[in-house]
């Protein structure tokens, strides 16, 4: 599978910011195809998981009120530059991804 997850993690002062953009249609499974009328099928992200050198920092459940091709952002403190930031997601169907980058 190809990267579905833009990600950076910045320092300024002893905060680290994190921001990720995850590529995924999130489907609500409500919507019907204009072209078919069929309803087009759930497929949602359930589950947000970010480390901070492997140790869990932040992890968050979501459903399909998330809209398409989300923006995830959240600040912690305890991060040098140069320390590895883990984000990966799962979703309804059993796909999943994850990404790595150094704090800068």
């Amino acid at each position: 599978m190809a990267n579905t997850i833009k990600m950076r993690a910045t320092l300024s002062g002893d905060v680290c910011t994190v921001k990720a953009i995850i590529s995924h249609p999130m489907e609500t499974g409500m919507r019907k195809d204009t072209k078919t009328g069929k309803v087009i099928p759930e497929h949602f992200i359930q589950e947000i998981l970010c480390e901070h050198n492997g140790e869990q920092i932040a992890s968050s459940n979501w459903s399909g009120a998330v809209s398409a091709n989300p923006f995830v952002t959240f600040q912690f403190t305890g991060a040098s530059k140069g320390d590895l930031v883990r984000l990966t997601w799962a979703d309804n169907k059993g796909v999943s991804d994850s990404v790595e980058t150094g704090v800068k």
